[in-house]
């Protein structure tokens, strides 16, 4: 009896242990998300956030969108917030300016920004200007929408970047986001902004996953514009580009790494307003500088971001020229191989590295 008493007390003694035990918890999965889920997301949310939202444009909504960005999103807040439109992106780009000016906030979608050359008076003329020629007393607080530059096999019509071209005008915010976080981030802040913001998507990273932090996923989350983004530390070249190229950028510099060449990659996020203070500090840090876009060369967002350092101090702290990789200054051929050969690749950023380092 004695025995058992025993036994039965040691099992007590055990579990009292097992229970006071701190387990090691693991910390949660990093989430993983789409760009096109990010944006998505964002939409939802500001639409829900605010009923002065609306999203209007070809096929955004029985059909869910070309692209499927706006998944859902018809079926949750029905006819009177996501509006299907007729194939005329002047017309559709009106209504959306004259909403935005009676006090809505309407998100614009072209189904790509090749199609907003058909409605660039509305953006530049109608939603640019008006603040300014009103004196302030009149803001145009719309989201114009969609892909931008180059995609697979679309040819010559279908592959324009429109970075410099918005970028040039005074009175738009233009925002460029390359990972899913920064879509997310970027467009509920292009949303809430009580000016004209283009958001330049790519059709190529859509359904490309990114691992989105715990801080992203609320509700409550957003990046300001105008504000330019390290992601990679470096101390020997400074690479700055926005969009997809950003991805080619630190592929490149993941390679650079192996032969002990470190590079700095800054992503843009905004291409205006431009954060040249971010590029300067890091061209003042590593005395080279790259910029990596899919645009042509001449007038483009490179040939800015040059100019600008030539201009600043940062001037003073370069040990070689600035170099600019850009696609090739032509249209766009269909062929494949042409394709590739006229848009920027990993092995081109590589080369200039080499090049601009003299190794």
């Amino acid at each position: 009896m004695a025995s058992l008493r025993c036994f039965l007390r040691s099992g007590r003694n055990a579990v009292s242990v097992i229970l006071r035990r701190e387990f090691h918890k693991t910390s949660p999965a990093a989430l993983q998300v789409t760009v096109r889920d990010a944006l998505n997301q964002a939409m939802d949310e500001e639409l829900e956030r605010d009923e002065r939202v609306f999203l209007l444009g070809e096929e955004v909504a029985q059909y869910d969108g070309a692209y499927k960005v706006s998944r859902g999103l018809w079926k949750k807040y029905g006819d009177k917030r996501i509006i299907d439109t007729p194939i005329t992106e002047m017309g559709f780009a009106g209504i959306a300016v004259g909403a935005a000016m009676a006090g809505l906030r309407p998100i614009c979608e072209f189904m790509t920004f090749n199609f907003s050359m058909q409605a660039i008076d509305q953006v530049i003329n109608s939603a640019a200007k008006t603040y300014y020629m009103s004196a302030g007393l009149q803001p145009v607080p719309i989201v114009f929408r969609g892909p931008n530059g180059a995609s697979a096999g679309v040819a010559a019509q279908h592959s324009q970047c429109f970075a410099a071209w918005y970028g040039h005008c005074p009175g738009l915010k233009v925002i460029s986001p390359w990972s899913a976080e920064d879509a997310k981030g970027l467009l509920k802040s292009a949303i809430r902004d009580d000016n004209p913001v283009v958001v330049l998507e790519n059709e190529l990273m859509y359904g490309v996953p990114f691992e989105m932090s715990e801080e992203a996923q609320s509700k409550d989350f957003t990046i300001p514009i105008g504000k330019a983004k390290v992601e990679r530390q470096g101390s020997h070249i400074t690479l700055v580009s926005h969009s997809r190229m950003v991805g080619h950028c630190l592929d490149a510099a993941a390679v650079l790494a192996k032969e002990g060449i470190e590079c700095e990659v800054i992503n843009l996020r905004t291409i205006r307003p431009m954060d040249i203070d971010t590029i300067e500090a890091s061209v003042m840090k590593t005395n080279h500088l790259i910029t990596v876009e899919g645009g042509w060369p001449q007038f483009g967002v490179g040939a800015e971001i040059c100019a600008r350092i030539m201009e600043g101090q940062a001037f003073n702290y370069l040990d070689a020229p600035a170099i600019r990789v850009t696609g090739v200054d032509i249209p766009m051929p269909y062929a494949k191989i042409l394709e590739d050969h006229s848009t920027p690749q990993i092995k081109d950023i590589i080369f200039s590295v080499k090049k601009t380092l003299n190794v």
